[in-house]
């Protein structure tokens, strides 16, 4: 039986997705306006801090208020969370800033690309995310314009620092997988805590190192773009995970270089050249393979229980005991049916394909 859709399937998982990616692409200009000065294991810190810490704000200011809207964690999800923060907050950053230091820019910069390969992976490989040709090539579209838009004239330098570049970015790629289990609770209280776990071990191995604290002034600028930039960024990229799957969320991330390319057009005035353009093309003709993206199948839904965020819409169809306000959050069953219309791998979605 197929039921209406009050709104496309691509709201609201592409637009925050995106989005996600517009924050943490402006990240990297915005940062080498701060770069003078600081060093670079402290203003990591202090951005990721600067996350945490204004999460943290807002958490406090809203109180029961986004207590209510949302799942929140349990002790079952506790593992999960200490995995994902373990591996994208404490791992990755300690192998990338020390693999840094022994490899060379160029070929790190080549490297780093491998996150987004390596989400996709997992989530394709291990997770059985559902992907067709038009998905991988559109993936590997935008992948090949974020490896041209960093390519420097020179290849991967295979040594010890690229080895640990690839182990952060597989570390990413993990922890973005793991926090996929956790995405139905609070992805503020989810954020916050990554920001505070990678802000405090950065500082930390800066000041282990001798570095000192920059100005205050810069503290609080750092921490402003650690907060939209990577805190408000993260907090979209886990609620997007709950409507599209790891994969494609993963994909239209990876349009972030691109994204970081153009605001340093318009902030550092860097020139245009042809391979931006060139990248460009790629990750257009890859973003226009994900978007006309239409799965649909006549699919079945077990029966499941389960506590996360929702509206009453055709997969949510329960009662409540007076008026409630949406979006809410409480434990709820479905019960089992049998409908058709586009989908992705979403909290509902997880099933296989022959």
């Amino acid at each position: 039986m197929s039921e209406p859709h009050s709104h496309s399937h691509l709201w609201p998982g592409v637009p925050l997705a995106l989005g996600s990616a517009v924050l943490f692409g402006a990240t990297p200009p915005l940062s080498k306006l701060l770069l003078n000065g600081v060093n670079p294991f402290m203003l990591a810190g202090l951005l990721y801090l600067g996350a945490g810490l204004g999460l943290a704000l807002y958490r406090l200011l809203r109180g029961r208020q986004a207590a209510a809207g949302e799942a929140q964690l349990t002790a079952g999800d506790i593992p999960w969370l200490a995995l994902a923060i373990g591996m994208g907050g404490v791992i990755a950053p300690v192998l990338l800033m020390f693999g840094l230091t022994l490899n060379t820019a160029s070929s790190s910069a080549l490297l780093l690309n491998l996150e987004g390969l390596a989400t996709m992976a997992i989530a394709w490989l291990v997770y059985r995310e559902n992907v067709d040709r038009r998905l991988l090539f559109g993936a590997f579209a935008i992948l090949a314009g974020a490896i041209l838009l960093s390519w420097q004239g020179e290849g991967v330098a295979f040594n010890r620092g690229a080895l640990m570049v690839a182990g952060a970015c597989l570390a990413w790629g993990i922890d973005n997988n793991f926090t996929r289990r956790i995405s139905a609770t609070d992805p503020v209280v989810i954020a916050m805590l990554k920001g505070l776990v990678a802000g405090v071990v950065n500082v930390g191995l800066a000041l282990a190192g001798g570095a000192l604290f920059p100005p205050t002034s810069v503290i609080a600028a750092t921490a402003a773009v650690g907060f939209f930039g990577i805190g408000v960024s993260l907090v979209m990229f886990i609620v997007a995970l709950r409507h599209l799957g790891t994969a494609r969320t993963g994909a239209y991330y990876s349009l972030a270089p691109f994204i970081g390319a153009l605001l340093a057009i318009a902030i550092l005035g860097d020139a245009v050249t042809l391979k931006l353009a060139a990248a460009g093309v790629l990750m257009g003709v890859g973003l226009w393979l994900h978007l006309s993206e239409r799965h649909e199948h006549e699919h079945d839904h077990e029966e499941l229980e389960h506590e996360h965020s929702h509206v009453h819409d055709e997969h949510h169809q329960h009662h409540h005991d007076g008026p409630v306000s949406e979006p809410h959050s409480h434990w709820h069953r479905h019960a089992p049916m049998r409908h058709r219309h586009p989908h992705y791998p979403d909290l509902h979605h997880r099933h296989g394909h022959g």
